[in-house]
């Protein structure tokens, strides 16, 4: 499948697996735009023409931008590349939470432009998550109550070959913290019971992992219009890693472990089904399935499941909860 030139903004380790994804896909006319700061695992240069200045990229025939630099740069290259005409894939969050105004801005280049927009929140495409959305939707538990989130992993096991503590998700000025790089239920909390109307949110610090951000840790407390209450759990320091989602309904429960790949389902106090992922499935597949229907969209000019309004919505809780924890801390403090 080729849709033109495509533009990689940023060639670490994510940048890397789109690359190598639309390799595969059949879209392998690339050009690359970089800092010309290469990070430590590149070892071999990028498939493709490398440029080092936006206004560089903009003189090639570019029909789509893939944006995987830190959270904190998406917008430096994505409004440039919206004015442009450019069709964007903008790796999640889609900005820091301090730039929603210019979100916003972002959205209405991209409605006035009629470009297509998706933000990389590949959880989406997890086929146990979609097998819950779709057994909530069908009241297998009945009416969705409760839900409870936790999700820490060992930040310096991240990414081995890099000091973690200048990776982007132990740096501020960058867009980390743990509640913007595990923002990933936040959106699908969102995604499976609509809009949260009250947030609530407290968060700290390691000093065993010397970041340069608040929040090593963050419990989130969100209440959702539909009448569910969620919890969320983050952290940057369990070990080995936990991932773990539990809905409870009025008349049974679900218990997804990302982990173990196995979601369960309980109706009356008794286990009714268990379903396992595939033999072979890996993490790369979600992020396989979010590119092709990003490409699949471009190619027939249809708008993604995920465009920039849908993926901002997880934006505003994080941005909602910072603002909810700092006002809690200046009040306990006074």
């Amino acid at each position: 499948m080729s849709v033109g030139k495509i533009l990689i903004v940023g060639y670490g380790s994510v940048g890397r697996r789109h690359t190598e994804n639309l390799r595969q896909m059949g879209c392998d006319d690339l050009i690359f735009l970089r800092s010309g700061r290469p990070s430590v695992i590149d070892q071999v240069p990028p498939p493709g023409q490398q440029v080092h200045q936006l206004a560089e990229a903009l003189t090639h025939d570019i029909v789509a931008a893939v944006i995987a630099t830190p959270s904190a740069m998406h917008l430096d290259v994505a409004l440039p590349l919206a004015k442009h005409g450019c069709h964007l894939f903008i790796e999640k969050p889609v900005a820091s939470d301090r730039d929603i105004d210019r979100c916003q801005q972002l959205i209405e280049i991209a409605q006035e432009r009629n470009l297509v927009t998706m933000v990389g929140y590949q959880f989406r495409f997890h086929p146990l998550l979609v097998a819950l959305r779709e057994g909530l939707q069908e009241g297998r538990i009945g009416t969705p109550r409760k839900a409870h989130v936790q999700w820490g992993e060992y930040l310096p096991d991240w990414h081995p070959w890099e000091d973690h503590r200048e990776g982007y998700a132990a740096r501020e000025d960058l867009g980390g913290g743990v509640m913007l790089t595990l923002i990933h239920p936040v959106d699908y909390l969102y995604w499976l019971f609509g809009a949260a109307d009250e947030v609530q949110a407290e968060y700290g610090k390691f000093d065993v992992l010397q970041t340069r951000v608040p929040d090593d840790w963050a419990k989130l407390k969100l209440h959702f219009k539909q009448g569910v209450i969620a919890k969320v759990e983050l952290d940057y320091i369990q070990r080995p890693a936990v991932h773990r989602l539990m809905v409870e309904g009025s008349r049974g429960s679900a218990a997804l472990d990302f982990q173990a790949g196995e979601l369960v389902w309980m109706v009356d106090s008794q286990q009714t089904k268990k379903i396992t992922v595939d033999t072979g499935f890996a993490r790369n597949d979600m992020f396989v399935s979010e590119m092709k229907h990003f490409i699949d969209r471009v190619v027939g000019r249809k708008s993604t499941e995920l465009d920039l309004e849908e993926g901002l919505e997880s934006l505003r809780i994080v941005a909602r909860a910072r603002h909810n924890a700092i006002e809690e801390a200046e009040e306990s403090v006074s």
